[in-house]
C-alpha cells in the first residue's frame, strides 16, 4: 500500500509540474481531474477500513 501511495504522489507531482506550461482552461480541467482522483482514492481508502480512527473496529486488515 505504501508503494501505491508513493506512486500516486509522484504521478500527481509530475502532473502539477506539467500544468505550469498550459493555458488557464487546461489547468482548470486538469485540476478538476486531479481532485477527482484524490477524492476517489480517499473514498477507497476509507471504504477498505484503512481510514478508520480506531483499529479495533476494522473488519479486515489494512490493505
Amino acid at each position: 500500500m505504501l508503494l501505491r501511495l508513493v506512486h500516486f504522489g509522484v504521478t500527481n507531482a509530475f502532473a502539477l509540474l506539467r500544468l505550469l506550461s498550459t493555458s488557464d482552461r487546461d489547468r482548470i480541467v486538469e485540476t478538476l481531474a486531479l481532485r477527482h482522483q484524490i477524492t476517489d482514492w480517499s473514498a477507497n481508502w476509507v471504504q477498505s477500513g484503512c481510514g478508520s480512527r480506531r483499529p479495533t473496529e476494522r473488519s479486515s486488515p489494512c490493505c
